[in-house]
C-alpha cells in the first residue's frame, strides 16, 4: 500500500452551507483545497476503516479530477468498498438512490446544483449519510471545526481509476466499483409509477411533451427512461448530453433561465407537458401548454393526486415544506387529516420527518419536490409524477391545475430573487428588516393588518434540534405573507429572496395574472425593506 501523509495548513472558509461547500472552481483548485475538506470530512466521521462509500457528481468542470482524489484519499484512511458512477456521474437523487439501496455508510456528492459550470464556474463538495439524506449540522459543523485544525492529511500515490469502465477495480487494497449511472434509479422509479399507464399516454399520438435536461446531469436519467423505457419518441429530450460547462448555460430549471424550454411552451403550437431540471438533477419546473406551474402549487398538486400513484395508494403520513413555501400543501394536508411540518429552507430538514415517518411528501419553493422514497429531492421524479397524474386523469395540466384551485382556494405566489448583492449591503438589509419586527404587529397597510413578523425558528419535533434565524416573516390577518432570506447556495457576495403570498378562495378571482395580484404587496415589501436604498437595485434579477 502506498500511503501519503501529506502536511498542510488550514483554510478559513471551508464552513458548509445548506447543501455543502460551493466555491469556484479556481477555490478547489489551490493545493490542498479540496484535500483538506474531504480529510476534515473523514474526520468528522470518525474511523472510516472497512466503511463503504458512493461517489458521484453533476459532471461539471474538475468533476472527475475532483473524484480521483476523493478515491485516493478514501482507500489511505481505509474505506473498504466505493460505488461509483460511470464517468464520474451520478445525479443527487441517484446518488441517494444508491446509498439506501447498496446501505453504504454515506456518500460524496460532488455539485453545486443549480449553479453555472465551467472553469470559471461553480464547484461543490457534500457528504450525505447512510439515510441517503444531507449530513445534519451536527457533521457539518464538525467538518468545519476540522477544517480550522486541519494539519495533514492520507492519499494514495496509485494510479487513476478508469472511470469508464463497468466492473471491479482495486485500488491500493480498496474496492472501485464503477457501476452504470442510470439503472439503479430506473429500477426504482419502475417501482413508484405506473409506468404502463405513462407509457400509454407517451405513445399517444395526440400528446407531446418535452423534457429540457440542460446540457447537465439528467439527460442520460431523461432519455433512458422516458425516450428508451417509456416510449416517448425521440429528441423528446433536448439538451441531453451532459457538458462540463451545461453548454455555458445557467443550469436553474426556471421561466428565466430554461428559456429554450419557456419559448416552446408558450408556443403556438406548444407541446401537452414540459418539464426541466437542474444541474444534479434534484430540481423541477413543470409546464403545460402555455401554463407555468408553480413549485408550491405542484407540491400541493402531487399531494392532492396522492392516491393515484402505485407508490402512495396506501395515504400519506404527512407533508413537508420549507416556510417560504406557499402554504397550499397545508390546506390539502387539512382535509386529508395528516400532519403538515413547516421546516427552514434546506433539504436536510425533511430527512428527520421522513425517517420518522411523519411525513411522506416534501418539497421547496425552490423548484424542489421529493418523497420517502430517497432523502434528497428529486426532479425527474416529480415529472413522472405529474406524467402519471395526466395519465390515469385524462386531463390536461391546465385542467389538473385550474381543477386544483376550484376545491382548495389559490395561493397566488411569487418569488423575487436580487441576486449578487455585496455581502454587507445584503446584511444591512436584514438587520434593517429585523429592528423593525416588534413595531409591525397590529399595523395596517393598505387594508391589510400585520399579524405577526418574526425571524423564523424551527423546533424538529423528532429530535427537539433548535434552527434559529431562518428568515424575517411578516404574517397579515387572513393568511397573506412577505417573506425575506438571504440564499446560501451562491458563490458571489448574497441573492436576497423575497416571497409574497396572498389566499384567494373567490373562484372568480383566481386566474389574474400573479405580479398584478401581488402588486400591492410587491410594492409593500419593497417599502418594507428599502430595497434601493440599501442595494441599489430598482428591479429583481429573476422573478419567479
Amino acid at each position: 500500500m502506498a500511503f501519503m501523509t501529506v502536511q498542510t495548513a488550514p483554510f478559513d472558509d471551508q464552513k458548509p452551507g445548506t447543501s455543502g461547500l460551493r466555491k469556484k472552481v479556481k477555490t478547489f483548485q489551490q493545493a490542498h483545497y479540496l484535500e483538506n475538506f474531504v480529510q476534515s470530512t473523514f474526520n468528522a466521521l470518525g474511523d472510516c476503516r472497512g466503511r463503504t462509500l458512493v461517489v458521484g457528481g453533476d459532471g461539471r468542470y474538475y468533476n472527475q479530477t475532483a473524484i480521483q482524489i476523493i478515491l485516493k484519499m478514501a482507500a489511505a484512511n481505509g474505506f473498504s468498498h466505493v460505488w461509483v458512477g460511470q464517468s464520474g456521474i451520478l445525479s443527487t437523487p441517484a446518488a441517494s438512490c444508491i446509498i439506501r439501496k447498496y446501505q453504504a455508510f454515506g456518500g460524496i456528492i460532488l455539485s453545486a446544483s443549480h449553479n453555472p459550470a465551467g472553469e470559471n464556474g461553480d464547484f461543490g463538495i457534500k457528504f450525505n449519510t447512510a439515510n441517503g439524506g444531507p449530513a445534519p449540522e451536527s457533521i457539518t459543523s464538525s467538518i468545519f471545526n476540522n477544517s480550522l485544525e486541519i494539519s495533514e492529511y492520507l492519499i494514495s500515490d496509485s494510479d487513476d481509476i478508469d472511470l469508464a469502465e463497468i466492473g471491479l477495480q482495486k485500488l491500493d487494497g480498496m474496492t472501485v466499483e464503477v457501476i452504470d449511472s442510470v439503472t439503479d434509479y430506473a429500477e426504482l422509479m419502475a417501482q413508484l409509477f405506473d409506468f404502463e399507464a405513462i407509457h400509454g399516454l407517451l405513445t399517444r399520438g395526440d400528446f407531446r411533451m418535452r423534457f429540457d435536461a440542460m446540457h447537465a446531469v439528467t439527460g442520460p436519467y431523461a432519455k433512458a427512461i422516458l425516450e428508451k423505457r417509456l416510449g416517448a419518441p425521440e429528441g423528446t429530450v433536448i439538451n441531453g448530453v451532459p457538458l462540463p460547462d451545461f453548454g455555458e448555460g445557467h443550469p436553474d430549471p426556471n421561466l428565466t433561465y430554461a428559456e429554450e424550454l419557456v419559448a416552446e411552451m408558450f408556443s403556438k403550437h406548444a407541446p401537452d407537458f414540459g418539464a426541466a431540471s437542474d444541474g444534479d438533477g434534484d430540481r423541477n419546473m413543470i409546464l403545460g401548454n402555455n401554463v407555468f406551474v408553480t413549485p408550491s402549487d405542484s407540491l400541493a398538486i402531487l399531494a392532492a393526486n396522492a392516491a393515484l400513484i402505485p407508490a402512495y395508494r396506501g395515504g400519506l403520513k404527512g407533508v413537508a415544506r420549507s416556510m417560504p413555501t406557499s402554504q397550499a400543501v397545508d390546506r390539502v394536508a387539512e382535509k386529508l387529516g395528516i400532519e403538515a411540518h413547516e421546516t427552514p429552507t434546506g433539504w436536510k430538514f425533511f430527512g428527520n420527518l421522513l425517517d420518522a415517518d411523519r411525513a411522506t411528501l416534501c418539497g421547496e419553493e425552490s423548484f424542489g419536490s421529493g418523497s420517502n422514497h430517497i432523502r434528497e429531492k428529486d426532479g425527474l421524479w416529480a415529472v413522472l409524477f405529474w406524467l402519471n397524474i395526466l395519465a390515469v386523469r385524462g386531463l390536461s395540466v391546465a385542467e389538473v391545475v385550474n381543477r386544483h384551485w376550484q376545491e382548495f382556494g389559490r395561493n397566488y405566489y411569487t418569488r423575487h430573487d436580487y441576486e449578487s448583492i455585496p455581502t454587507e449591503q445584503a446584511q444591512a438589509l436584514m438587520q434593517h428588516l429585523e429592528n423593525q419586527l416588534s413595531d409591525l404587529p397590529g399595523r395596517q397597510f393598505g387594508g391589510r393588518t400585520v399579524d405577526y413578523a418574526d425571524n423564523f425558528s424551527y423546533r424538529d419535533p423528532v429530535d427537539d434540534s433548535v434552527a434559529e434565524k431562518q428568515g424575517i416573516r411578516i404574517g397579515f390577518k387572513g393568511g397573506d405573507r412577505i417573506i425575506y432570506r438571504l440564499s446560501g447556495t451562491g458563490t458571489e457576495g448574497a441573492t436576497l429572496r423575497i416571497y409574497i403570498e396572498s389566499y384567494q378562495a373567490d373562484r372568480n378571482k383566481q386566474h389574474q395574472d400573479t405580479q398584478q395580484a401581488l402588486g400591492d404587496l410587491i410594492e409593500l415589501a419593497d417599502q418594507l425593506a428599502m430595497i434601493h436604498d440599501f442595494t441599489g437595485r430598482t428591479a429583481p434579477t429573476v422573478i419567479t
